[in-house]
C-alpha cells in the first residue's frame, strides 16, 4: 500500500468522492489511511524461508477476496442462471442453458412405426435410425409405447416367436417420456436416475416430437 504508482492515485481517488476498499497486510500504510474500509489481510509471517516473497499474504488475500464476493452474491441474490448467461460457452452454461429442443432428434430422424408393423419393420426402423429403439404412434402422432434393443434381448432370451408378433404386441406400453420444454440437463438427470439411454420426447399433448440419447447429449457436451 505505499508504492508510487497507487499513492499518487489516492488523493485523485478521494476529490472524485470514490469510496475506497482496501485490502492490505499494513494497515498503517498510505493506502489504508486514505481508505473509507481496511480489509486487513496481515500474516505474521510469509511462507517464503527468507520470509520476503509474498506467500502467506498472497494466501490470506485470496481467502479474503472469496469471502467478499461470496457475501456479494448473497447480497445481491446471485443465481446460478446468472452466472450461466454470464458464461453461456462454459459446462455450467451449457447446462443450465440449453433446452431439450436444441439437442434432440427430431422429424424425420426420431424412429416410430404405426401399433401394426410387423417384427421386420420395427426392427428395420431400429436400425436405419441407430437409435438402439422406436416409438410406436397412432395415426395422429400420440405415443403409445416404445421397443428398445433391450426389450429385443429379453424377448430372444425368453424365447418368444418374435416375427409372429406386431410392434403393439412387442412394445412397452405407457413408456418414460420427457416434455420437450425442459432443459437438456433434466433429460441427463432422468436418464441418470432410471439408468437408461434413450428418452422419447413428447409435447404439452403427449404427441411424439423427438427422442435424445446419452450420446446426443454428450455431443452437445451437457454430459
Amino acid at each position: 500500500g505505499e508504492s508510487e504508482e497507487l499513492t499518487g492515485l489516492l488523493p485523485v481517488l478521494k476529490r472524485q468522492g470514490v469510496t475506497l476498499i482496501a485490502m492490505t497486510g499494513k494497515p498503517t500504510s498510505a493506502l489504508a489511511r486514505h481508505a473509507d474500509i481496511v480489509l486487513d489481510s496481515a500474516v505474521a509471517q510469509e511462507a517464503c524461508p527468507l520470509n520476503l516473497a509474498p506467500t502467506a499474504s498472497t494466501t490470506t488475500q485470496m481467502a479474503l477476496g472469496d469471502a467478499l464476493a461470496v457475501v456479494l452474491l448473497d447480497a445481491r441474490g446471485f443465481k446460478a442462471e446468472d452466472f450461466a448467461r454470464s458464461h453461456p460457452g462454459g459446462s455450467l452454461g451449457r447446462k443450465l442453458l440449453t433446452h431439450l429442443r436444441d439437442v434432440m432428434r427430431s422429424g424425420d430422424a426420431v424412429p416410430r412405426v404405426a401399433p401394426e408393423a410387423g417384427f421386420g419393420e420395427v426392427m428395420s426402423e431400429m436400425s436405419r435410425k441407430g437409435l438402439g429403439a422406436t416409438a410406436v404412434v397412432d395415426a395422429a402422432g400420440a405415443l403409445l409405447g416404445v421397443f428398445t434393443d433391450g426389450d429385443l434381448r429379453r424377448k430372444i432370451e425368453a424365447g418368444t416367436d418374435l416375427r409372429s408378433l406386431n410392434a403393439r404386441a412387442l412394445m412397452t406400453p405407457q413408456p418414460r417420456t420427457i416434455r420437450d420444454d425442459v432443459l437438456a440437463a433434466e433429460a441427463v438427470a432422468l436418464m441418470e436416475t432410471h439408468r437408461i439411454n434413450t428418452l422419447l420426447v413428447t409435447d404439452a399433448t403427449g404427441l411424439l416430437v423427438g427422442a435424445v440419447s446419452t450420446n446426443d447429449l454428450m455431443r452437445a457436451k451437457v454430459i
